[in-house]
Parts: C-alpha cells; structure tokens; sequence
C-alpha cells in the first residue's frame, strides 16, 4: 500500500483527489493540508511514501515545502500537481529534487499511474511541461544584473540598489537598461515577471 499525504488550499480539490485516489486498491491517503508550512509537520506524522502537492498554497509554496522535505525526510517522494505549469516552476521543482510533476488537468489514471512511479522511485513529467523545459533559453543574465534585477523586483530604486551593492547609481541604472533590453521588456517590472517566470531570479 502507498501513503499519500495530499497538500492543496482548495479544499473541493484537495477531497476530490483524495476520494478518487482512495478508489484505487494500492493507494491510501494517510494526511492532507490546506498550507505549504503544514506539509512537513504533517509527513513526520503521518509518514507517507508519496506527498503529492499543489504549487499555489498559503504559508509556503509547493516547491519549498518539497524542497523541505528532501531535505528532513529524503524518503518520502513528491510530485507536484500544479493548474498551470510555469518554466520556473519546472526549474525549481529540479532543484528540489521533485520526481513527479503533472497538470491537474491530467486524467486520474494517469495521476495514479504517476504516483506509483514516483514511489517506485522513477521520475515523471507532463509531456507538455517537458516541451516547455526542452524549448527554454538560458538564462541570458548575467549574475550581476539578476542580484540587480532581484533588489529592483523587491521595490528597490537605484539609489537604494547602488547603496546596498556598493555601486554607483547610474551604473545601477545601465544594469537595468541592459536587463530590460536582454528580455525584450517593456521596463523594468516587466523584465522582474519574465525572469521570475522563467526561473532565473
């Protein structure tokens, strides 16, 4: 039998998975949470093979919560469910080490499927995710204009931005200018949400 620990703030949601996936005669869910910061609280508890975990949730997102679990519990195995799959959030899912990542729009058979692979210990990605991922460019920043970037997505001006990486405020501004230019931006907002988007900052 594989435990499931089922993380979603969308309560329909999170019961409909959990009715449909207790159909299923080798799978049991065990916990389930409505916030990423229960997550890890609740799989020392309960102890499940596989957490399977929404993106989007109050507290702690998705990927942290997984990334907190590979790091305390490496033997509990996660996939994320996700309504819309983001090329950042398919690069953070990687660096956590995540083994699953499916669209909610999957059929329940293939949610199934996917969770015993993912207990099994293989890997599983969504086709049209790993289009996504296949077709991204690198990251054409260099890693002073993301620390640069990353201060100005938070609100910061240039001035405060100069102050804080000990450089002059017009050179502050040239980063920006050229960042903007890299990712064909409208300004500078807008190059924040394209670099977020896409998992560079």
């Amino acid at each position: 039998m594989i435990k499931l620990l089922l993380a979603d703030d969308h309560h329909i949601v999170r019961s409909a998975l959990a009715a449909l996936l207790s159909l299923e005669p080798d799978l049991t869910v065990v916990a389930e949470v409505d916030r990423g910061d229960e997550v890890l609280a609740a799989a020392r508890t309960a102890r499940p093979d596989v957490a399977v975990l929404d993106v989007d949730m109050p507290g702690m997102d998705g990927l942290a919560a997984a990334a907190a679990l590979r790091e305390e519990l490496p033997g509990v195995a996660t996939l994320i469910l996700t309504g819309h799959g983001k090329p950042g959030h398919l690069r953070r899912a990687l660096a956590a080490n995540v083994r699953g990542f499916l669209l909610k729009t999957a059929p329940p058979d293939e949610l199934a499927a996917g969770i015993r692979k993912v207990a099994a210990g293989e890997r599983v990605l969504d086709p049209k995710l790993a289009l996504t991922a296949w077709d991204l460019a690198d990251n054409p920043l260099t890693p002073r204009e993301t620390d640069v970037l990353r201060l100005a997505a938070e609100g910061a001006e240039a001035p405060e931005i100069a102050e804080r990486l000990h450089l002059s405020a017009g050179t502050v501004r040239n980063y920006l200018t050229a960042v903007v230019t890299k990712l064909n931006a409208r300004n500078r907002t807008d190059a924040a949400r394209i670099a977020q988007e896409a998992g560079w900052l």
